[in-house]
């Protein structure tokens, strides 16, 4: 569930300032990185108050953690659990902005609404982008909930709850500052999914799937995940 609406509200934004008629058509990409910031936080409360103490709304940010704390018994239900809901929610944004697919010409428009792209097309420097974008997520999430930032509150304890809406910044700050080469999709689920969903669908004029850049959305953050866990357990955050 909280997958789910991530991708309902992140992608939603996208589709928003994309589609042709949508009222925030041209909005640009500070709106989409507003968007996406706040559907990380709406997704982070959503998969708290279904049951998931964790709120782990990513693959990326779930083997991150499995690395830092040796434990990875989450790590195949979680990414099972992600991408069905990344699906769930793409195929949400389909038929919200349903009759505004066949106004859109641009079949790349099309896909951006599902999936992402690179800016220039170069393999190598767009896994390093995703690596880096996906680092930089889990490092932060892990300083934003370590006992030192903790500590630093009003009688030494931070509010309860307040970890959602700090993530949804910091969000917000790798779309504005790291998101321009590629999109930030610094989550495998929230582009494969999405991805599979607009290859089956059946939107007029959607063209392809860009099955050729995919694995760059998948192996670039689970390869930050993966350099992020060892840097939260070498540096003891």
């Amino acid at each position: 569930m909280g997958t789910l609406m991530l991708i309902l509200l992140g992608n939603g934004v996208v589709a928003g300032v994309l589609l042709k008629k949508s009222k925030a058509e041209g909005a640009g990409w500070v709106a989409i990185t507003v968007g996406w910031g706040l559907a990380v936080m709406c997704g982070a409360f959503t998969a708290v108050a279904c049951g998931s103490a964790d709120a782990h709304l990513n693959p990326a940010l779930t083997l991150g953690f499995a690395i830092s704390t040796g434990d990875f018994s989450k790590l195949v239900p979680y990414a099972v659990a992600q991408l069905l809901g990344a699906m769930a929610g793409a195929t949400l944004v389909w038929l919200f902005y349903l009759p505004h697919w066949g106004v859109t010409d641009d079949p790349g428009a099309k896909l951006a609404c599902f999936a992402t792209g690179p800016a220039i097309r170069r393999t190598g420097a767009n896994l390093i982008s995703e690596a880096i974008g996906t680092f930089v997520l889990i490092v932060v999430i892990a300083a934003i909930t370590s006992k030192a930032v903790g500590a630093t509150g009003p009688a030494n304890a931070l509010a309860s709850g307040y970890a959602p809406y700090v993530v949804g910044m910091l969000v917000w700050s790798i779309g504005l500052s790291l998101g321009g080469t590629t999109g930030y999709a610094i989550n495998p689920a929230r582009d494969l999914g999405p991805r599979l969903v607009h290859s089956i669908l059946p939107l007029r004029g959607k063209g392809e799937s860009d099955w050729g850049y995919a694995l760059v959305p998948i192996l670039g953050p689970l390869i930050g995940g993966a350099l992020a866990g060892l840097f939260i357990r070498l540096a003891g955050i």
